[in-house]
């Protein structure tokens, strides 16, 4: 399964933590979490951008 989640930066470490406790069995497999900066995010229907568009 893969999650692809695009949120405003002060919210990035509570969702990961989120994430975290709730994927965790404890066995191998549960997944790993990476973080990327996103350059830009922009709402074609609007044309909102940056947060706004999230």
């Amino acid at each position: 399964m893969k999650v692809e989640i695009a949120l405003d930066d002060a919210l990035v470490e509570r969702a990961c933590e989120a994430i975290r406790t709730a994927a965790n069995t404890g066995k191998i497999g549960d997944g790993k979490i990476f973080v990327f900066d996103l350059q830009e995010a922009i709402r074609i229907r609007t044309g909102e951008s940056g947060n706004d568009a999230l």
